[in-house]
């Protein structure tokens, strides 16, 4: 297979994003690679691809520990033979995994960075073909960097002691010059290929709200989001433990994380986040680093971060599957005071000397004034972040708080008008009065698109940028940029409904309701995403696919994510794949997980299409729901068996015993599989994996 097919097979995905193939290349011809790519953007695809293709064995090293056995999971879900060697093994399953590497079975192998420093590991890296290394979040090897890690600093030795070099690639979500270049320096990356994607998020909206009391302005924030998977993030534990309290107090299914829990209360925290158990994640910024949760639709930070790399890291875990996320920092004149005492009081870096620690200090105290300054100023919000990565900006981007007027807060009502007219001014609009009728049609409109996107009117836009509408009236693309609110994504994907709308206006022959209802339909046929109006998400297809999903990953025992994204529940409720064929046509559905999990998903659509196939248990029917209710998960039970690998893939257990369980399970045995070999509940064999640390 080629890297297309390599990509569509296992990953189901028909081609690649920006930057993804020139990493892929480099790294397929031998040549070292560094990827500085944004959250969300896939640089875990960068090296998985040429992991595939190439002939030995691929290391990742990643300090992601808690996070190992999730990514081997969605990994092996995809048909990757992989496989993760970490502190959390015990050390007969330790031996287990290394056997099977000996042995060739596993391609990819997921290591801790502190793994690198064993005798035992070094001696099975020197007896196997290592054919690429690939460091994860390698702003770890800087001490200039927001998270320097000593041990990263030993990694080029490892891969000195190996018998031949292997091709190198190292990838991170942030990244300045300084820090991009320390990363070529210490991991020796011999004349790499570099890739910086771009920093922009246009799916995530950035605002700043500067409130009287915090609380009050948290919970306006958080009104309506019942349901929505969310992250607040505190700077102290005490902060984390009151909000989380306030929140659950309100209604909200809310948990904490921080480093003052106990690991297992830790682990059964994040793992009721990632499984949708609870909706929002109260934490410090210990929690995160490497989450790959696609579904989180808003990142709000309670206090000033210390830095702009730590900041857009954390608010970059929302919108990681590409629909709309919302970044919103509450900022107080009294977070300085904090973030300076922390940085000024921390713990001294015993690696480093007197000299060296003053000097990261004084740089920490420089991030610190560049994060202040973003919080502060008057300046486009997206501009400032990707200035401050070394890109250019617009200098107005029409889609965060400071060229909207804002969402939340002040912001949001006294603040707004002004704005309004500076940008407009800007724009040559004078402030003729709105015509109230074209107002009141675009706002049917934006309404209508809301639905069809499934969002909230006020991610379409705001109503400062329909005001503007009513003054510019844009018929086409160039004139639509000039509306405050409508940068170049959001005119490409909404632009066509308006105009069509202002158009109308010359000829008003039919009435509001009806043009409204026609440019959704109109508006619907002409973005890319979502498709015809036949193939629209509707909420009850995509709650019973989601309900599927649950299923299939409790029987798997991984996060639901893993299964497949929300971005590719939506593009099943847009294609309504009935058979295998039209599945693979749904991106993220690969033929590895189309033969595993497709039918599960078919079952359903093909009874939503009016299919004679029944998936609901005969004593569970499934209700019908009233309208604007989805109906409860616990009311959609479906039944489907997933599909198995070849059984002469996999070793099935020979005896109960954890050595034989651990052996079948790495070996690709599901648990069904094994419950029947064995001839005891499926319940029981996942309690068993669970306590064994293999599953979540």
């Amino acid at each position: 297979m080629d890297k297309y097919d390599t990509l569509r097979h296992y990953f189901g995905h028909e081609s690649f994003r920006a930057g993804q193939e020139t990493m892929v290349d480099a790294l397929l011809g031998g040549r070292d690679a560094l990827g500085v790519m944004p959250t969300g953007a896939g640089k875990s695809m960068c090296y998985q691809v040429p992991a595939l293709m190439l002939p030995g064995i691929t290391l990742v090293i990643s300090p992601l520990i808690s996070l190992m056995a999730d990514q081997v999971a969605a990994l092996r879900s995809a048909g990757v033979p992989a496989a993760y060697l970490n502190s959390a093994l015990t050390p007969r399953q330790m031996d287990i995994a290394l056997e099977r590497a000996y042995q060739g079975q596993y391609k990819i192998i997921y290591v801790a960075p502190e793994r690198l420093e064993t005798a035992s590991f070094l001696h099975f890296a020197q007896s196997v073909e290592i054919s690429m290394v690939a460091v994860d979040e390698a702003h770890c090897v800087s001490q200039w960097g927001q998270d320097f890690r000593p041990v990263y600093l030993r990694i080029a030795d490892f891969v000195d002691a190996l018998p031949r070099r292997p091709v190198m690639g190292a990838f991170t979500a942030t990244a300045t010059r300084r820090v991009r270049e320390d990363i070529i320096r210490q991991l020796r990356l011999i004349d790499p290929a570099g890739v910086t994607t771009g920093f922009d998020r246009p799916n995530l909206y950035f605002e700043v709200v500067r409130p009287k009391h915090r609380d009050p302005a948290l919970m306006q924030v958080l009104a309506g989001r019942q349901g929505q998977s969310g992250i607040v993030y505190c700077s102290t534990r005490k902060q984390v433990e009151k909000v989380c309290d306030m929140l659950c107090a309100s209604g909200f299914a809310a948990s904490r994380y921080h480093a003052g829990l106990s690991d297992e209360e830790r682990k059964r925290n994040q793992e009721d986040f990632q499984y949708d158990r609870v909706q929002v994640m109260v934490a410090t910024n210990a929690f995160g680093m490497g989450i790959d949760k696609s579904n989180v639709r808003y990142v709000i930070h309670y206090n000033m971060p210390r830095s702009m790399e730590a900041y857009y890291q954390e608010a970059g875990r929302a919108g990681r599957d590409g629909e709309p996320g919302e970044c919103i920092l509450l900022y107080m004149a009294q977070d300085i005071v904090t973030a300076k005492w922390m940085i000024n009081n921390g713990d001294p870096n015993p690696a480093l000397s007197a000299a060296e620690q003053a000097e990261v200090r004084r740089q920490d105290l420089q991030r610190l004034q560049s994060m202040i300054d973003y919080c502060t100023r008057e300046h486009c919000l997206r501009t400032y972040i990707l200035r401050y990565f070394g890109e250019t900006g617009t200098g107005d981007c029409g889609d965060c708080g400071h060229c909207t007027g804002g969402r939340y807060g002040e912001a949001a009502t006294a603040d707004r008008p002004a704005r309004t007219r500076r940008t407009a001014a800007m724009a040559g609009v004078d402030q003729a009065p709105v015509d109230s009728a074209l107002f009141e049609k675009l706002r049917m409109v934006r309404t209508a698109l809301a639905k069809v996107w499934h969002v909230p009117p006020y991610v379409i836009c705001s109503d400062a940028a329909l005001t503007s509408m009513c003054r510019v009236r844009p018929v086409t693309p160039e004139r639509m940029l000039q509306v405050s609110g409508m940068g170049e994504v959001k005119t490409a994907r909404y632009g066509e409904a308006f105009m069509s709308v202002i158009r109308q206006q010359e000829s008003p022959q039919a009435p509001a309701s009806a043009v409204a209802e026609r440019t959704a339909r109109r508006a619907a046929a002409a973005v890319p995403e979502p498709a015809a109006a036949d193939g629209e998400a509707t909420d009850d297809l995509f709650e019973q696919l989601r309900a599927v999903r649950m299923a299939l990953a409790k029987e798997e025992g991984v996060f639901a994510f893993r299964i497949c994204s929300d971005a590719t529940l939506t593009g099943m409720c847009r294609v309504r794949p009935v058979t295998p064929e039209m599945m693979l046509q749904v991106s993220g559905m690969g033929e590895v997980k189309t033969a595993r999990y497709g039918e599960a998903f078919m079952s359903v659509i093909r009874r939503q299409e009016g299919g004679v196939r029944r998936t609901t248990k005969p004593d569970r029917p499934a209700a019908s729901p009233s309208p604007g209710k989805a109906v409860p998960q616990k009311e959609r039970v479906v039944s489907f068996t997933a599909a198995a690998p070849p059984p002469s893939e996999v070793i099935l257990p020979r005896a109960g015993d954890d050595a034989s369980l651990t052996e079948a399970y790495l070996s690709g045995a599901t648990i069904q599989q094994m419950a029947e070999a064995l001839g005891i509940p499926a319940a029981q064999i996942r309690q068993r994996l669970q306590k064994l640390g293999l599953i979540f």
